[in-house]
């Protein structure tokens, strides 16, 4: 049965006045916009718009799959409780709609999510963008709203090389590990975010940019990092708590995320997955990873060792353990996407002979490499089911989580509840930190530090 979320919102510029509203259904794995709705209602209260958006979000959930689940995130907190049945529906306008937003979908599938404003701003723009376009006598338009997947900025250069920049970026998305410089550039491990010419060469050598690369690549040092006990309410993915400080939950159960040091295939910027040949370290990331391993020994508050079962992640996650005197864990979903009959090539040569697979691959987190690989979208609910398992298992505690590109950048994207777009703003170095902190009121912080210099 396929689960969404729907997010919703309607504004009215007077209560009553000029008014509209909004609504996205979300593919809650990936993050990935499935449809958008927008609609000028002419003169209406904000209740009434948002009654509206969320019967629009209702339908076009409807549209897409009549027996989904679905949970709808709003930061109307009447709509919410009158919906949840928790607060009576005593406005007569209120009734009618409340009764035709419970009807579009039956009572079981769905389930209402209160939350603050700032984190409902895709709905938000919507609605706004539908009162908009009614002050110009017009009806909103899907055109109107920003792309989800919308190409970055194109690099500079000569005139056709633009198409070419823009999938580089797109490529960002697909590092997995063991491609020399990961293709998400790493805003979390770095603490920088590439833009223009340095994101499309990342990856990819002097087709873009060169000498960008290595640029940004210094730029990414290990971040040896765990999360203060508290957080700002507003960094968070799960319920918020509105801007401030949030009240303390207690310990968290934080990760810290370690990526593997080099193996022979990092700096020839090969795709090195989970169905390739599994390599080990390299001299130079045998080197890292008793660079990290020193440097969390120091920190000393790593209380488990958890790694990917591939083999350079196991022997990074050794040398860190031999360390803390502790054992490691082998866990299964922390693996590596697998890029099928691409492990091994360089982005180059996947063009070459798999052309239109690299491009649907390029355009869609739901296409797979060719040969019967992994799309992200698969990843990420594989990544999304193993955070959920490791943090039952290991509530209040500091874990060492040794596993890839994508599964950690994976993790602190959900961490922050961005989009899957925000992982082409990210790189990730080898032998590189960074930690999420997760608290029992299901938000989680990142906490990011460039206190280590990049370790070879």
């Amino acid at each position: 049965m396929p689960h969404f979320v729907v997010e919703a919102d309607g504004g009215s510029r007077g209560n009553p006045g000029p008014a509209g509203y909004g609504a996205v259904v979300l593919d809650p794995a990936t993050g990935e916009t499935l449809a958008e709705r927008g609609e000028f209602i002419g003169v209406a209260t904000n209740n009434v718009a948002e009654y509206k958006g969320l019967i629009a979000g209702l339908k076009a959930a409807r549209e897409l799959a009549p027996d989904a689940t679905v949970k709808v995130r709003m930061d109307s907190k009447l709509v919410v409780e009158q919906m949840s049945g928790r607060w009576k529906i005593k406005h007569p306008d209120m009734k009618p709609l409340a009764a035709e937003a419970a009807k579009v979908l039956p009572r079981a599938q769905v389930t209402y999510e209160w939350i603050p404003r700032e984190r409902n701003k895709h709905a938000d723009r919507l609605a706004n963008e539908a009162m908009d376009a009614g002050k110009r006598g017009k009806q909103w338009e899907p055109s109107a709203s920003t792309a989800v997947f919308a190409a970055p900025a194109a690099p500079s250069g000569p005139p056709g090389d633009a198409a070419k920049g823009a999938a580089a970026v797109r490529a960002a998305l697909a590092s997995g590990g063991g491609t020399g410089r990961p293709r998400q550039a790493d805003t979390a491990a770095a603490g920088s975010v590439a833009t223009g010419p340095q994101e499309t060469d990342t990856l990819f050598g002097a087709e873009v940019a060169p000498g960008a690369a290595e640029a940004i690549g210094g730029a990414a040092h290990a971040a040896v990092a765990t999360v203060e006990e508290q957080r700002p309410g507003t960094t968070a993915a799960g319920s918020g708590t509105g801007t401030g400080w949030g009240p303390d939950m207690g310990a968290p159960a934080t990760f810290v995320l370690l990526r593997h040091g080099e193996t022979a295939l990092t700096p020839q910027k090969r795709f090195s997955g989970s169905g390739g040949t599994d390599p080990e370290l390299s001299p130079a990331g045998r080197r890292q990873a008793d660079a990290v391993a020193a440097a969390l020994a120091a920190r000393g508050t790593v209380q488990a060792v958890v790694s990917s079962p591939l083999r350079r992640c196991r022997e990074t996650a050794q040398a860190v353990a031999d360390r803390l005197g502790l054992p490691v864990t082998v866990e299964e979903g922390l693996r590596e996407t697998d890029f099928g009959a691409w492990e091994g090539l360089t982005f180059a040569e996947v063009r070459e002979r798999f052309p239109d697979d690299l491009q649907a691959w390029l355009d869609s987190p739901r296409a797979a490499p060719t040969g019967g690989g992994e799309s992200f979208a698969s990843v990420t609910r594989r990544v999304s089911a193993t955070r959920d398992r490791l943090l039952a298992a290991h509530a209040g505690r500091t874990v060492l989580l040794v596993t890839h590109v994508t599964p950690v950048k994976t993790l602190v994207r959900l961490a922050l509840g961005a989009p899957p777009e925000s992982l082409f703003k990210m790189e990730l170095s080898a032998a590189s930190l960074s930690a999420v902190a997760y608290y029992a009121d299901g938000n989680a912080s990142v906490r990011l530090l460039n206190d280590t210099a990049h370790l070879r």
